[in-house]
C-alpha cells in the first residue's frame, strides 16, 4: 500500500502553535463508524458530528472503559556549556540506558551540534549536574553518562524544558509546563504527550466516573519515533520504533471484564490503542457475541513496535478519541485502519473546511 494515498494538504494555518483557552473548550468531531464509508462526508449528520470535548460525556455510557496513558512528559532538552571552551551545546534525552549508581545514569541522547562534542569531553548543566560522553550510537546519537546529586529526575525536572514537537515553531514557555501534560500524568519517561488526553479536566473525568464510565490506565512511554516520517514507499516496509509500556493487573481486569460482558473500550489516543493491541492474547477456543474470536489483555510490562494500518483487525479497542495526524504518518494509518482510509480522508477534509485545529495543541475526534 503507497504511502501517498494518506497524503492531504493542510493549511499551515491550522497547525496549532498554542493550547485551546480551556483543555475541554477544543472542539470535537465526532466519527461515527457504523455509517456508509466514503470519501464525502460533507452535511452527513450521520457520519459526522461537530461538537466541543466538553460534551464527551454525551458519547460515552455507563460500563464503557476509558483507556488513558499516564506517561508523564520528562523535560528532555537540556541546555549546558562544554567545560573545556564554554560553547552551549543543547543535549536531548532519549532513552534511559541504565543506572550505574545512586548518582550516575547513562542515557541515548542527541547533542546540537554534535560535532563538537566528543567521547571523553564534557557538559556542564549546572554546578551539581553534568554529562560525559562515552560512546556513540547509529544515526548520529551519543551515549552521555550524568553525574548528578540528588534524584535524576528533580535536577531535569529542574534544569530541563519541554520538549515541543518540531511542528510548533516556538520556544516552550511556562504554560506549556502545564498544558503540554495531561491532567493524570503518572509515570515520568514519554518524549512527547500522549496528546488525545490533554483535553480532558478533573472535572470532565468526574463527570464521567459518576455516569459510571469505567478509568483504566496504562503507560505507554512515547519516543521521538512518534515523529518520524514513513520513508518507505510501500507502507508495509516501514520499521516502526520501539516504545515501553506496563499494563496493571487491575487495568488488565477491567478491560477484559468489559470484553466478556460486550461492554466497550473506549481508547484515549493512539498510544492506549497500540499498548492493549500490543498485549492482545487470544482466549482459547472461545469467541465474543457476535462469533469472532474472543481475546483478553494481559498484564505486565513489554516492549512494542506494532504497525497498525489498514487491513488489521482490532482485538480490543471499540472506540478511539484522538488528535488530528499528520499527513502520511503512521497515527493516520493507525486510524484509517480503525474507522477506514477513505472514511478518515473524508472527515479530515471536512475539518479542515471546518477551520478545526491540527496536531499536538489542535482539535479532537470521538471515532465510534
Amino acid at each position: 500500500m503507497n504511502k501517498d494515498l494518506f497524503d492531504y494538504e493542510l493549511p499551515k494555518e491550522l497547525i496549532a502553535q498554542t493550547p485551546a483557552e480551556a483543555r475541554d473548550a477544543s472542539r470535537l468531531l465526532v466519527v461515527r463508524r457504523q455509517a456508509a464509508e466514503g470519501g464525502d462526508v460533507t452535511n452527513n449528520s450521520d457520519a459526522v458530528r461537530h461538537r466541543h470535548f466538553s460534551d464527551v460525556p454525551e458519547y460515552l455510557r455507563a460500563g464503557d472503559v476509558l483507556v488513558i496513558n499516564d506517561s508523564k512528559v520528562i523535560k528532555a532538552r537540556l541546555i549546558g556549556v562544554k567545560t573545556e571552551t564554554g560553547a552551549r551545546v543543547e543535549v536531548f534525552l532519549v532513552k534511559k540506558r541504565g543506572q550505574i549508581n545512586h548518582f550516575t545514569e547513562d542515557w541515548e541522547v542527541l547533542i546540537r551540534p554534535g560535532k563538537r562534542v566528543r567521547r571523553g569531553q564534557r557538559v556542564k548543566f549546572a554546578d551539581d549536574f553534568s554529562c560525559e560522553v562515552v560512546g556513540e550510537i547509529p544515526g548520529g546519537g551519543r551515549i552521555a553518562r550524568f553525574f548528578f546529586t540528588g534524584s535524576f529526575d528533580e535536577s531535569i525536572d529542574r534544569l530541563g524544558k519541554m520538549p515541543l514537537p518540531p511542528y510548533i515553531k516556538r520556544e516552550a514557555g511556562a504554560e506549556d509546563e502545564e498544558r503540554y501534560q495531561t491532567v493524570y500524568a503518572a509515570t515520568p519517561g514519554s518524549l512527547a504527550a500522549p496528546t488525545a488526553g490533554l483535553h480532558f479536566t478533573p472535572d470532565l473525568l468526574a463527570a464521567l466516573e459518576e455516569k459510571g464510565v469505567v478509568i483504566a490506565p496504562v503507560t505507554l512511554h512515547v519516543g521521538l519515533g512518534t515523529f518520524r516520517p514513513v520513508m518507505a514507499e510501500q507502507i508495509e516496509d516501514h520499521k516502526m520504533h520501539t516504545e515501553s509500556y506496563v499494563i496493571g493487573a487491575e487495568t488488565a481486569e477491567r478491560i477484559n471484564a468489559a470484553k466478556r460482558e460486550g461492554r466497550r473500550v473506549v481508547c484515549v489516543g493512539t498510544t492506549s490503542v497500540r499498548t492493549l493491541e500490543s498485549a492482545a492474547r487470544r482466549v482459547g477456543g472461545e469467541t465474543d457475541n457476535t462469533g469472532e474470536p474472543a481475546y483478553c489483555v494481559m498484564p505486565g510490562e513489554g516492549e512494542t513496535d506494532i504497525f497498525i494500518y489498514p487491513g488489521y483487525e482490532f482485538k480490543i479497542a471499540d472506540a478511539l478519541i484522538t488528535n488530528f495526524h499528520l499527513p502520511k504518518s503512521t497515527l493516520l494509518m493507525l486510524v484509517s485502519a480503525f474507522a477506514g482510509r477513505e472514511r478518515m480522508l473524508g472527515v479530515y477534509a471536512e475539518a479542515i473546511r471546518e477551520g478545526y485545529r491540527f496536531f499536538s495543541y489542535g482539535d479532537a475526534m470521538l471515532i465510534e
